[in-house]
């Protein structure tokens, strides 16, 4: 399964730019509203960092821990590693440019994983197959950081929140290339495979979740064979 034909290096240099026009800091404060409780981390698996302001804060958020910062974007990874130059810091990192779908993660390496704005990059059975990818490399009672624009249940806000979906998606599709036109349920991905929310809180009238995940003992069976076997029930 490959990722999503896009390529976010055109963005790299204006996307704080555009993200503080259209949300002011709502999409900073809901990245960064959890990462006190990585503090103890060891290891950190991080996907899809982008321009790296949320990993200049969790590398002090999380003194002791060793960060593996994965992004398919070299022109992003560039201004992330910029972001802790002369730091010392920057020696706890590794920066990898890889596609998450053929990049190599070590089994039982990670106590923490974040995806920051990341899985709504990806089609439904593509986030159940990362999920299924990242699960073997983490220890276990790891934490997973989710933070992405959500639904809200009902009322103006989910009508808001479309709106503003549809408005984003065609933007990434002309600027990126991405082939994703609806938002995933990544966090119904993650609970079927074993991880339970702790924590939450929603910005932007619920257009935007930061949520804290623990895995909470053994997991169901693969998130993409659920999504197989459903899609044999329907």
């Amino acid at each position: 399964m490959s990722a999503p034909p896009a390529n976010f290096d055109p963005l790299a240099r204006g996307y704080r730019a555009l993200e503080f026009l259209a949300f002011g800091r709502a999409l900073e404060r809901a990245r960064f509203c959890w990462l006190d409780r990585l503090a103890g981390c060891r290891d950190l698996l991080v996907l899809g960092e982008g321009d790296g302001r949320c990993l200049a804060r969790l590398v002090q958020a999380a003194p002791a821990a060793r960060i593996h910062c994965i992004d398919a974007s070299a022109a992003m990874l560039t201004r992330a590693e910029a972001q802790l130059a002369g730091t010392a810091a920057r020696a706890r990192v590794t920066f990898e440019r890889a596609d998450i779908f053929s990049v190599s993660l070590p089994p039982a390496r990670y106590d923490a994983v974040t995806t920051l704005f990341f899985l709504d990059c990806f089609t439904r059975n593509q986030v159940a197959a990362i999920v299924d990818r990242v699960g073997p490399s983490l220890r276990p009672d790891a934490r997973w950081l989710f933070v992405d624009f959500a639904l809200p249940p009902g009322g103006v806000d989910r009508l808001r929140a479309r709106a503003w979906l549809a408005l984003l998606y065609a933007f990434f599709r002309w600027q990126t290339g991405l082939a994703v036109r609806a938002l995933p349920p990544s966090e119904e991905i993650l609970r079927d495979a074993g991880f339970r929310r702790e924590v939450a809180q929603d910005f932007q009238h619920g257009l935007v979740r930061s949520a804290l995940f623990r895995w909470a003992g053994p997991p169901a069976p693969p998130a993409s064979l659920q999504l197989r076997r459903q899609g044999e029930d329907a």
